[in-house]
This record gives structure tokens, sequence and C-alpha cells, in this order.
């Protein structure tokens, strides 16, 4: 049981490795390393402090699992490549998977949610498959909302989402209550969203990110400090 807050402590000196620059930050999730710079050079500086903070600890990094993207108003230019220490290249690429989200090279930061509306679709079949022509709509309702939402909603409450992308999200689930419901008419798409008082994922997102801010704003600045540095 106590594995992994040893393993954290064991660790902990990889985030001092964020080279002095106050643009530069190390961000730690178990064995998961993220590195984010304002520069390339600061970046390699790092990646090349990180190895050597690892090789102490008798641990290593997997170039094969590790690439690099580029977020800002130069992003579709190619930057110098980033080299263990080695000599293996980290190869640049269009997007990255932290801890389940999708980030896109983009001129601002940018999610993409395509993977979990993939997952949804797969688990909101399998309980379809399972129950769906013998169970009610209510029981069909609440299970989704309570196994196949939280797959679609992950990650949403700490990703910038535009107008389009909300709307996205309400279309994957208005599709689903369509097949339901057997009905492609949006006017009873709508009565049967209130008759059964079902919040669609953009009133759900909203309400994820009004929480999420409470709990980051009331985390004590002496813990937040820890965390950075």
């Amino acid at each position: 049981m106590l594995s992994p807050h040893l393993f954290a402590v064991y660790v902990n000196d990889v985030a001092k490795c964020h080279a002095g620059s106050v643009n530069s930050f190390v961000v730690l999730y178990a064995d998961d390393i993220l590195l984010i710079s304002s520069s390339v050079s600061v970046l390699q500086t790092m990646l090349v402090a990180c190895e050597i903070e690892l090789d102490w600890l008798n641990m290593g990094i997997n170039h094969k699992k590790s690439t690099c993207i580029r977020i800002g108003p130069r992003c579709d230019m190619m930057p110098s490549p980033i080299c263990t220490r080695s000599g293996q290249t980290l190869l640049w690429d269009t997007m990255i998977k932290y801890l389940g989200v999708v980030i896109l090279r983009s001129r601002k930061f940018k999610c993409s949610f395509n993977e979990s509306k993939k997952s949804f679709y797969r688990a909101l079949n399998a309980i379809l498959g399972r129950v769906g022509a013998i169970a009610s709509e209510e029981v069909v309702i609440h299970l989704v909302s309570c196994k196949c939402l939280p797959i679609l909603l992950y990650g949403t409450e700490s990703c910038p989402l535009n107008k389009t992308q909300l709307a996205s999200f309400d279309f994957v689930f208005t599709r689903f209550l369509m097949k339901l419901f057997r009905t492609i008419d949006k006017n009873v798409i709508s009565d049967c969203i209130n008759f059964f008082e079902i919040s669609l994922p953009s009133a759900l997102i909203a309400m994820r990110k009004a929480k999420f801010d409470r709990k980051f704003v009331a985390i004590p600045l002496l813990a937040m400090d820890r965390c950075v540095h």
C-alpha cells in the first residue's frame, strides 16, 4: 500500500529538472513525465537534466514512447531535433497523449476528444447490446449516464473548449437519444430531455469546470509551490 507514496518520494527530485527557467515546468504523475518549456534549447537542457537524475535513480527514459509537440504561433515550423544523451532523436509529432488526454499541435492549446467519443460509443453499444431490448428507457439512460458519460467527459473540466466542441459533445449524446427513442425529430428529443430531466454534456461540462475551479482555488499556495518546484 505504501509503494505509490514511496515511489513518489523516490522520483521527486526529477521535478527539479526545470533548468532554472521561470518558463519551464516538470509535471510528474507516477512514471509519466511531461516537460514544458518556452524554447527548444531549454527543453533539450531539461531532457538532459532529467536523464541524469533518472540515471542516478537507476531508471531511464524510453525514447520509443517519448515524443515532442510544439504549441504556439510557430507550431508549423520544424524545430531543431531533441536528442537523448545516448544520441536517440525524439520525434516531433502532431499530437501527444498524456494521462488519457490528447493534446494537439496548434497555435493555441487545444485538445482532441475523438478517442473519447469512440470509447463512448463502444461502451454505449455494449450496454445496448445486453439490455437495450429488455430494459426501460429510464434504466438505459441511467446506465449510460453512470457508465458512458464519464468516458465521454473525461478531462473536459481542465481543457479549453469552444462552442463547436461543446456542440459536438451534445450531438454525440443526442444521437444516442435518437437511437433509444427511435426518432430523428428534434422536437421529440427535446421533449424527452425535459421529461426525463436529462442534462446534456455541455451543461455537465459547465458544472464540472465550476467544481474543478473551486477545488483549484482551494489548493494552498504552499502545496502549489511544492508541485511546481
